[in-house]
């Protein structure tokens, strides 16, 4: 190949010789993948089967080096670039069309420093590298809900999970980043160093730079939580739900119950007859002392007669993978999300009529219980805004076909809209698709302006526009 035809920044396509890239690849430490490598399309392949992008060239990006010089590269060709951490964010962002795609994966690190509770984690680091590293000193970062989910895309967008209520988001624990910065410089950003970027790393995804490494402050928790999943038919859904809002109301910090809804997997504690049925699930994590745990949590199992039942004492690092064989990769996922200040008995009652006309048996409808810890900082603390937040309900359409899209696609946006009259208009940032760059507004809410201004100021060409893009303004 004598030229490689790349798609650059404004979209128009650009002929770039060979030779020129060769010098690019040979100033690497890690490897420069192009459409005729053997594992292109390994390299290029995402977590959500619906993102089908081929790049115009790959770098897996072994050290910050690697990822000055990619941008070096990207800028001096006015290259499309993006970026991956671990490519499970829901829009797809992470893989462009024709242009640079800058692959973080290689950067997978995890270092505890136990002595000072602190821990530095590469950007291509999963949940669960860092649960395995910290838990083995009894030390724990709040991140998310599924092991094979990147550490990167999930701080820069806020990161919640099981223990957000109890320590705060991933941002809220987050001490230092390095950074990318897109004019090449290499920085560090902290309350002292850089404070502007820190406050805009902190929620405002990957428009600000490409953070190679973050610090992170540890909290200790118990050897094992108290977690698992109590099942209720869904004809008890209406009144089960009431009662958990209750409950949810007067939960400690340290108890986070979230509500599935969904068709019941073939989960071994079920009995054969409620596999495939619609189904409320109530899952939970109590990460105080154990011996408190079933007192406290007692009440859930009372809200209706569930049908199934498995909680227990285990270790946080397997609670961590419970859901993934709900979520690994292969599957077609398209989200739609709102924020709620609470669970009123419409809400309530819109949620289990379209629960009894799913479109798949793996779409699901979740609520997030927030509140606590996540609502104790104030709105301008951090670029992620939505600190009054008290549930985030995702609407998860997931299927295996292409011929299913519409259809599925159709049924996801249709709830969306009907729970528009009782969310609070804000949204989670990552939970957004591809085709909602107008709610970028609503995403960030009071703080939008001044994370425009920021745009400006460390990435005015808007370079890395690959993400849910704030543009630049002076």
């Amino acid at each position: 190949m004598s030229t490689y035809r790349l798609t650059q920044i404004d979209g128009a396509a650009v002929e770039l010789d060979a030779s020129v890239v060769d010098r690019f690849a040979a100033s690497l430490r890690g490897e420069l993948i192009t459409a005729d490598s053997a594992h292109y399309d390994w390299a290029r392949t995402i977590w959500n089967a619906m993102i089908d992008k081929r790049p115009g060239l790959i770098v897996r990006c072994v050290t910050p080096t690697d990822v000055r010089a990619a941008i070096d590269f990207a800028r001096d060709n006015e290259l499309l670039i993006s970026v991956r951490g671990g490519g499970h964010n829901i829009a797809g962002n992470a893989v462009c069309e024709g242009g640079l795609m800058i692959d973080l994966a290689p950067m997978r690190w995890v270092r505890v420093d136990p002595a000072a509770a602190t821990a530095w984690v590469g950007a291509g680091a999963l949940l669960g590298d860092v649960d395995r590293e910290t838990l083995a000193h009894g030390l724990v970062v709040p991140l998310g809900i599924n092991s094979i989910t990147g550490v990167a895309g999930l701080t820069l967008g806020g990161g919640f999970g099981w223990l957000s209520r109890r320590f705060g988001l991933a941002i809220d624990n987050l001490r230092s980043a390095d950074v990318v910065a897109t004019d090449g410089q290499l920085l560090r950003a902290s309350k002292q160093q850089n404070p502007d970027l820190f406050w805009a790393l902190r929620g405002g995804g990957g428009n600000f730079g490409i953070v190679t490494a973050f610090e992170f402050s540890l909290q200790r928790i118990w050897p094992e939580v108290m977690a698992g999943l109590i099942v209720y038919p869904l004809d008890q859904a209406r009144e089960v739900l009431q009662q958990y809002r209750e409950f949810a109301a007067q939960a400690p910090d340290n108890l986070t119950v979230w509500g599935v809804m969904r068709k019941a997997p073939p989960l071994p504690f079920l009995p054969e007859k409620v596999h495939g049925t619609e189904v409320l699930i109530l899952a939970l994590c109590y990460s105080g002392n154990p011996e408190d745990g079933n007192a406290l949590i007692e009440p859930l199992r009372t809200l209706g007669t569930p049908v199934g039942e498995h909680v227990g004492r285990q270790s946080f690092v397997d609670w961590q993978t419970a859901f993934d064989p709900l979520l690994m990769p292969g599957a077609r996922n398209y989200w739609k999300s709102h924020n709620l200040a609470a669970l009123p008995d419409a809400l309530i009652d819109i949620l289990v009529e379209f629960c009894q006309r799913l479109p798949s048996d793996q779409t699901e409808i979740f609520i997030a219980q927030m509140g606590g810890a996540t609502n104790r900082q104030a709105v301008d603390a951090t670029a992620y805004p939505h600190r009054e937040t008290e549930f985030i309900i995702n609407v998860h359409g997931r299927w295996e076909s292409a011929e299913d899209d519409e259809r599925c696609i159709d049924w996801c946006r249709q709830l969306f809209d009907a729970l528009v009259p009782h969310a609070m208009g804000g949204v989670y940032v990552n939970f957004m698709t591809a085709d909602e760059q107008y709610r970028v507004g609503a995403a960030y809410g009071a703080n939008h302006q001044r994370l425009a201004r920021l745009k400006q100021q460390y990435d005015p060409d808007n370079l890395l526009r690959m993400n849910q893009n704030i543009p630049p303004v002076s």
